[in-house]
């Protein structure tokens, strides 16, 4: 009988996208935890402050320059955890061009620069994991007034597939994580957004089952563990307080 054994990261090179806050800041702690060197990186570098350590080197990164993206080819990367994206409100009819367009950017086509850039280095070197964040706000379910969001989300469950099936061959699994509503800047940002925080934190959790929010070390949890998981690619892992049941 196989022993059951803990996530081991050691050895492997992690980088994490949008690590100066919420969701990518706990990823970037908890994989460090369990072993892995982690390369933070963000836009906004005064945010990566405090989060450098022994395991943990912090860095700038624009995921919408297409150059500074091409640059991680020249790293070594095991594992990639895709987690910067916008969330944008409004049904279609109040959706403008402009914003379908920045989504589309952020969260679906700066996406995919990442995994272009990594994916020649894992090949070479036999392997690798990529773990992209998407939402349970895609194919998964509808959601009212998350047009823009919804669309370009489903966009990164089907480049995860997609991805998934062309580099299961050399090794390479890819992963989708589609989480509900999670305790984060972002989140309190929305709620504050039409001047009665208390009643909109109040409708977010009444729609979750579980009866709260996630947090964002719960997400960090699921990184780590689709890190090491060896025998799991082209998945949509849902992690959502039971909001899709």
């Amino acid at each position: 009988m196989r022993t059951k054994k803990l996530i081991d990261l050691t050895g492997k090179t992690a980088l994490v996208t949008a690590a100066a806050q919420g969701i990518g800041r706990a990823s970037v702690l908890a994989l460090a935890a369990a072993g892995a060197r982690v390369i933070a990186t963000d836009v906004n570098e005064a945010g990566l402050e405090g989060l450098a350590g022994e395991r943990i080197e912090t860095r700038r990164l624009d995921v919408l320059d297409p150059e500074a993206v091409a640059a991680l080819a020249g790293e070594t990367i095991d594992i990639l955890f895709n987690c910067a994206g916008v969330v944008h409100g409004g049904t279609v009819l109040e959706t403008s061009d402009a914003d379908l367009d920045f989504a589309w950017r952020l969260n679906v086509v700066a996406m995919t620069r990442t995994c272009q850039a990594v994916l020649p280095g894992m090949v070479e070197r036999g392997g690798g994991a990529i773990i992209n964040m998407s939402s349970v706000a895609s194919s998964v379910k509808g959601v009212p007034n998350r047009f823009a969001y919804t669309v370009t989300k489903a966009a990164v469950v089907g480049l995860t597939k997609s991805i998934a099936a062309d580099f299961v061959g050399s090794n390479i699994r890819v992963t989708a994580i589609c989480p509900g509503t999670v305790e984060t800047p972002s989140l309190h940002d929305r709620l504050s957004a039409g001047g009665d925080y208390d009643g909109a934190r109040a409708a977010f959790i009444a729609r979750q089952p579980i009866g709260r929010i996630g947090a964002p070390e719960e997400i960090a949890d699921l990184v780590v563990y689709l890190a090491g998981a060896t025998y799991t690619t082209g998945q949509v892992q849902i992690i959502d307080g039971g909001w899709t049941i």
